[in-house]
């Protein structure tokens, strides 16, 4: 076994399961994954994503104890970064500022804001330091992407940034093209759903999680007006509201299911509404593909698509059929999220790149000025 100076643990938490593994510079030593099912997160409805620390902590360590491996000896440990600030691209130390923001979750309850948590719950017993590598609030839309429809509510970039960026990479690598010249649309196809544009390099415009198409348990973009109803009918709380839409909407609220194999299985078995549901996640990825196809002026390189849904060749095929005039399309199937949290972490550890801090929260209250000078 390698020393430990040469290795680091990295950890994805996602809606319904947990990722993680051991990398070296070399390769991905050890992974494994956590499913987290319906019955056991029964325990945390109502309570905050937080409350789900200890849970998934004692899941990974478990894990590492069967596969040989003490929990203290790591030369470091990354965790995927979740609902903070508006950030610029690269590798950010876990200290006190970023736990106290995701602990607040002013930006939004999710899984991901785990991960900086668990990583530096890892990190401490080992003595070393905890990092995050392209969180989901990476930004680097252009302007016109922000304006919402009414200056009271901008809209803010959220999303899947880690895989979506490794991938663009990857796309680039193998094409033996630079990303910078690369028109790329990108679809990360998780518990939720990422749709985005690229151009020189930066990804310009993408829809939020609370836009865009359903996904397992995301309702995407509601109509406006059923929702201010919904808000004011006294029927539900805020939280209740939140969770509905974030958690609990999109396959799940029509098919009490996250598990698009189960949704597959029903519609085999001639479940009608499953088929229309699942129909209508494509037909909606599909529709924010070619928007964003817009958004790049219809000159596009490549559609690539990716995450945990692409492994369905079934939903593939279903999509191509929309999507095929837009540009050739590519399927990356799963994620490089585990990669590209190890990439970011050892670029830190060999010089290469130097750990960022998250910025302060007057600096953050400055919104977009701040954003700005720390993308220049």
């Amino acid at each position: 076994m390698p020393h430990p100076g040469n290795r680091v643990l990295v950890i994805n938490p996602g809606s319904t399961s947990t990722k993680f593994g051991v990398f070296t510079m070399e390769c991905a030593e050890w992974v494994s994954s956590v499913h987290h099912g319906d019955e056991e997160l029964k325990q945390f409805r109502g309570r905050s994503m937080m409350a789900r620390t200890g849970y998934r902590a004692a899941l990974i360590e478990k894990a590492l104890v069967a596969a040989g491996y003490d929990p203290k000896h790591f030369a470091a440990v990354g965790g995927r970064g979740g609902f903070l600030p508006p950030m610029a691209c690269g590798t950010y130390l876990v200290d006190d500022a970023l736990v106290e923001e995701l602990r607040l979750a002013k930006r939004g309850e999710h899984a991901s804001n785990l991960g900086a948590v668990l990583a530096l719950r890892f990190a401490q017993a080992a003595g070393v330091n905890a990092y995050i590598v392209d969180p989901v609030t990476v930004d680097e839309w252009q302007d016109c992407a922000r304006i919402s429809g009414s200056p009271l509510i901008e809209r803010s970039c959220i999303g899947h940034a880690l895989n979506i960026k490794a991938v663009a990479r990857r796309f680039a690598r193998e094409s033996r093209r630079a990303y910078a010249d690369l028109r790329l649309i990108i679809a990360h196809m998780g518990s939720g759903v990422t749709v985005s544009a690229h151009r020189g390099g930066r990804m310009i415009d993408n829809n939020t999680p609370e836009e865009g198409p359903l996904g397992p348990d995301r309702t995407g973009s509601l109509p406006v007006r059923g929702l201010i109803k919904l808000c004011y009918s006294g029927q539900f709380s805020e939280t209740q509201l939140d969770r509905m839409v974030f958690g609990e909407g999109g396959l799940f609220a029509y098919l009490g299911t996250r598990d698009l194999e189960e949704v597959e299985r029903r519609i085999d078995a001639g479940d009608a509404k499953a088929a229309v549901v699942y129909e209508a996640m494509i037909y909606q990825v599909a529709k924010e593909t070619g928007a964003m196809a817009a958004v790049l002026e219809g000159r596009v390189d490549a559609v690539v698509l990716t995450g945990g849904i692409a492994h369905s060749e079934r939903l593939i095929s279903r999509l191509r059929t929309y999507i095929d005039w837009i540009a050739p399309v590519t399927v990356y199937p799963g994620e490089d999220e585990l990669q590209a949290l190890a990439e970011g972490v050892f670029r830190v550890l060999n010089g290469e790149e130097e750990a960022k801090r998250l910025m302060t929260h007057e600096a953050a209250s400055k919104g977009r000025e701040a954003l700005v000078i720390g993308l220049e």
